[in-house]
C-alpha cells in the first residue's frame, strides 16, 4: 500500500495533523506520521516516528537539543536528523510521498527532509507563510515540491482549514498512489536516453528547434530554465544520475554569478557534467548580459550602460569588457576540468537577441558589440585546453544554420 510521511511539530500542529492523516487513509493511503517538534508533547496525535528518534537519528539527544541555547540551533540539529530519517525511509521504500502542514519552523524542517526524496515522488507543504512578498527558495530550492497558502493560521478545525487540509490530503494520497504504481510499473522498462539542454527566452527559438528533431531518435531533451534555479538544478540532477548529455546552450548564470542580477546559480555551475563525465556541448549564449528588474530598479552602477526592455519585470543589462573576460576564463577553467568529451560552439555575430547587427526593425541591437564579443572569444580560445574541440561559427545564436550544426554535433555525441 502506497504511504505518505506527514511531517510536522506536533506538539502545535498535531490535532491538524492527525486531521490530515485521517484524510490520507479516507483516500486509500497508509499514513506514517514524524514528529519534529522541540518543546511540548504531541497534541491529540499517535507518532509513529518520535521527536526523541528525530533528534537520535541528528546523533543527539531531544534534552540536548532544548539545551542548545537557542531555538535556531535546536532546529538546525532536528532538521539534520529529520533529513537522516527521511532518507532511510526513502531508501528503505517505505514512503511514497509527504505533507506538512506548518509555519514558518515546521515548513522548513519539512522542506529540508522533503528534499532527501527523489524527483516525481510527491511532497506538498500546507502554510500560512506560502504566500506574501517572500522567497520561497529556502523552501523548495531545486526540488519539486508543491508549497500550498492555507489561508487562515493551521490553528483549529474551522471551515476553511478543512477544505484546504481535505484538498492536500486527496493530492498527496493520489500522487503517492499513483508513484508506487509507476515504481512498480518501470522495472525491466528501457529507458530512453536523457539529454538536458539550457534555455532563456533569448534562446527558446533555437533550442525548441533542436528538441523537435532531436527527440525524434536520440532520445528526450530535458529543458532547464537558465534563471539561476534550472542551472542549480541541472547541476544537481546531473549528479544524481539522471542525466546522460548536456547541450549548455545558454550561460547567462555564469555572468550573473560573476556581475551580478537574478539567474545567479552559484559557483558550481556547469562543473557537474565534467565531474561525472558525460558528453558536453557548450555554446555561451547570454553571457553578454545581467537580468534584473524594471528600469527604475536598475543598480545605479548599471544605469549607463546599454540595456533592453525585456518585459516589464525584466530589464537586460549589458556585461562589460571585464565581465565577459572573467565569464570566459571561467568556462575554460571548468571545462579543461572535464573527464568526459567537450565541443565548445561559438556564434560570432551575436549571443543573444538585442546583441545582432540588424533586427526585426533594420536597426542596430543594443548590445551589438563585434569588439567587446571578439575580445571574449580570443580570451575564450587562449585558456581552453587544446584537447577541447573548439569551433566558431559566423552567424547569430538563433539563426537556423547554428542551431542545426548543434544539433548534428548533438546525433554524433548522443547516438541513437
Amino acid at each position: 500500500m502506497a504511504t505518505v510521511l506527514v511531517i510536522g511539530t506536533m506538539d502545535t500542529k498535531g490535532r491538524e495533523s492527525a486531521y490530515l492523516a485521517s484524510g490520507i487513509r479516507e483516500h486509500g493511503c497508509d499514513a506514517l506520521v514524524m514528529d519534529v517538534g522541540i518543546l511540548g508533547e504531541p497534541d491529540e496525535i499517535h507518532c509513529d516516528i518520535s521527536r526523541a528518534a528525530v533528534a537520535e537519528a541528528a546523533g543527539t539527544t531531544l534534552q540536548a537539543l532544548r539545551r542548545a541555547g537557542s531555538r535556531g540551533k535546536a532546529v538546525e540539529g532536528m532538521r539534520e536528523g529529520a533529513r537522516s530519517v527521511v532518507r532511510r525511509l526513502a531508501g528503505e521504500e517505505r514512503i511514497h510521498g509527504a505533507v506538512s502542514l506548518g509555519g514558518a519552523e515546521g515548513a522548513v524542517l519539512a522542506s529540508a527532509a522533503m528534499r532527501e526524496l527523489p524527483l516525481g515522488m510527491p511532497k506538498t507543504i500546507v502554510s500560512p507563510i506560502a504566500s506574501g512578498r517572500r522567497s520561497f527558495g529556502p523552501f523548495v530550492g531545486t526540488s519539486d515540491i508543491a508549497v500550498v497558502h492555507s489561508v487562515v493560521d493551521i490553528c483549529g478545525l474551522n471551515a476553511i482549514a478543512r477544505q484546504v487540509f481535505d484538498t492536500a490530503a486527496a493530492s498527496v494520497a493520489g500522487g503517492a498512489i499513483s508513484y508506487e504504481r509507476a515504481k512498480q510499473g518501470s522495472s525491466g522498462r528501457p529507458r530512453r536516453r536523457q539529454v538536458a539542454a539550457t534555455m532563456l527566452g533569448n534562446t527558446t527559438a533555437p533550442v525548441a528547434w533542436i528538441r523537435g528533431r532531436f527527440e525524434s531518435g536520440s532520445g528526450d531533451l530535458v529543458i532547464f530554465h537558465a534563471n539561476g534555479v534550472g542551472g542549480a538544478a541541472l547541476e544537481q540532477q546531473i549528479e544524481a544520475g539522471w542525466i546522460d548529455g548536456v547541450i549548455d546552450y545558454t550561460l547567462s548564470e555564469l555572468i550573473a554569478n560573476v556581475a551580478g542580477g537574478f539567474h545567479d546559480a552559484g559557483s558550481n555551475r556547469l562543473e557537474a557534467a565534467g565531474r561525472r563525465g558525460i558528453p558536453q556541448i557548450v555554446v555561451p549564449g547570454c553571457v553578454d548580459f545581467m537580468v534584473c528588474g524594471p528600469r527604475n530598479e536598475i543598480p545605479p552602477e548599471w544605469r549607463s550602460r546599454p540595456s533592453y526592455y525585456h518585459n516589464p519585470e525584466f530589464t537586460l543589462v549589458r556585461a562589460n569588457r571585464d565581465e565577459q573576460l572573467e565569464v570566459a576564463r571561467r568556462i575554460a577553467r571548468k571545462l579543461n576540468a572535464a573527464t568526459g568529451p567537450v565541443v565548445v560552439m561559438v556564434p560570432t555575430r551575436g549571443l543573444s537577441i538585442p546583441n545582432c547587427e540588424s533586427d526585426l526593425q533594420g536597426e542596430q541591437g543594443a548590445f551589438w558589440d563585434p569588439a567587446l564579443d571578439a575580445a571574449f572569444r580570443t580570451e575564450l580560445r587562449r585558456h581552453l585546453d587544446d584537447r577541447i574541440a573548439y569551433y566558431e561559427f559566423d552567424v547569430h545564436i538563433n539563426d537556423e544554420s547554428f542551431a542545426g550544426a548543434v544539433l548534428d554535433m548533438a546525433r554524433s555525441l548522443f547516438p541513437a
